[in-house]
């Protein structure tokens, strides 16, 4: 897809892309919708109050959703108008557009809503509600269940026959590039050790968890579960996620309930969501499920997990990178229309602007791990850095920064990235 705009081969904001965010810049404080398109962020207030969607009656009608501070408005549009507004967009910056009278040729919208991206700075997305973290990845399970199980009973009985899920803090996800500080709570210093006495202290075992995230765009009635057939239509858009995780604070709160603090420190998204549409041409199986699932969550299809290649880069204090996984998004048992069926399955009513969490993507190989905790089984094994350091979790100073793409080069439809920096714990010794 030709551009006349220059676009690098290599960029994750390809034409073929048109992924959707929130953007403020020095000039102006004020967030507001952009999309994302090479190297550049599309100012889309600022496009739209320059007669930019006048070509489609259809999009302009609508104009005031590009002046909201969130996605959440644009959202609830639904669907088919993302995919009318989105193909609009792709017209517009064609090499052979319709419509180069209105930023091609118009010198004077360009300066103002064709902002490089270096020049913005990018905020959560949407006004998130709720936060749903799912437990999708079968490999990421059974690993984890191996550690504290063993193979013959790391997954358990329920885990093929149900999408398991918690429910996790909306208030704690933050946009890519926030600092996220070590937390402190209750840990077993000597597991093994009798009687079993908590100390209170920073984690040592801090943690990452390679995921996606999907954005729900229209959500459904109280007491009216969404089939799975129709759930695609629910489907805003997705973004990268890191799920931070602090192993020995959860190892010790997480029986009967399941993870609480231990999590709620912070979960880092991508700042541009990459809409449902962009990604329909990469749908492919994902693990096969050989048990003989509940009705309500079969789907009409097999192919409706996404084949977007993962990679995890490790950044210590003095600016040394490791690539320390790769991976593949398909690694998941549950698709996002199988997880939507089974949250609402009981007549929960999700909104728009919910989050979902995918749950760890990890692969069957070694290097294919989404967390430390699977790649050093429990911290038995060491990771080798490229500088020569050695890390079994997280130290201080780390960086973490997850990417994320499909397609080919000149086509790609990708995420950009998520990072996060590990800040020193608070002094709480007091």
């Amino acid at each position: 897809m030709a551009s006349w705009l220059d676009i690098s081969p290599s960029s994750h904001f390809s034409l073929a892309n048109i992924p959707f965010g929130v953007i403020s810049t020095a000039a102006d404080a004020t967030d507001r919708p952009a999309i994302a398109i090479g190297d550049y962020a599309l100012d889309l207030r600022a496009f739209a109050q320059g007669g930019g969607f006048s070509a489609d009656p259809s999009i302009e009608k609508h104009a005031a959703v590009f002046s909201s501070r969130t996605l959440n408005d644009l959202a609830a549009l639904g669907r088919p108008f993302h995919r009318t507004l989105r193909q609009y967009l792709q017209s517009v910056f064609a090499a052979d557009t319709p419509h180069a009278a209105l930023l091609k040729d118009n010198a004077s919208l360009r300066s103002t809503a064709l902002l490089p991206l270096k020049d913005v700075t990018n905020h959560l997305p949407l006004a998130i509600g709720d936060y749903t973290d799912f437990y999708a990845g079968k490999h990421h399970a059974f690993n984890v269940g191996c550690l504290f199980r063993g193979p013959d009973n790391a997954l358990q009985p329920n885990y093929t026959h149900l999408p398991v899920a918690y429910h996790g803090r909306a208030s704690s996800v933050v946009v890519s590039g926030t600092p996220i500080r070590r937390p402190w709570g209750q840990i077993l210093a000597d597991p093994k050790a009798e009687p079993k006495i908590p100390t209170f202290t920073p984690c040592r075992r801090f943690d990452i968890e390679l995921e996606l995230g999907m954005f729900v765009c229209g959500g459904n009635d109280l007491g009216s579960p969404i089939p799975v057939a129709k759930a695609d239509d629910h489907i805003f858009g997705y973004v990268l996620l890191n799920d931070w995780s602090a192993r020995d604070i959860q190892a010790w709160e997480y029986v009967p309930l399941g993870p609480f603090t231990s999590k709620n420190v912070g979960t880092s998204i991508s700042p541009w969501v990459v809409l449902a549409d962009a990604m329909e041409a990469f749908k492919t199986q994902g693990i096969p499920n050989d048990s003989d699932i509940c009705s309500y969550l079969k789907e009409p299809t097999k192919e409706s997990l996404l084949d977007i290649h993962l990679e995890i880069d490790l950044i210590t204090g003095d600016g040394n990178r490791t690539t320390i996984s790769k991976t593949n998004s398909k690694n998941l048992l549950w698709s996002w229309p199988q997880m939507m069926a089974h949250h609402t399955i009981t007549g929960c009513n999700l909104r728009t602007g919910d989050l979902l969490g995918s749950g760890t993507i990890s692969g069957p190989e070694p290097g294919t791990e989404g967390s430390m905790l699977e790649q050093t089984q429990g911290g038995k094994v060491i990771i080798k850095l490229s500088n020569g350091e050695e890390r079994k979790f997280l130290q201080d100073g780390d960086t973490v920064v997850i990417r994320g793409r499909a397609g080919r080069e000149g086509a790609l439809v990708g995420f950009g990235e998520v990072s996060g920096t590990i800040l020193a714990p608070l002094d709480l010794s007091q």
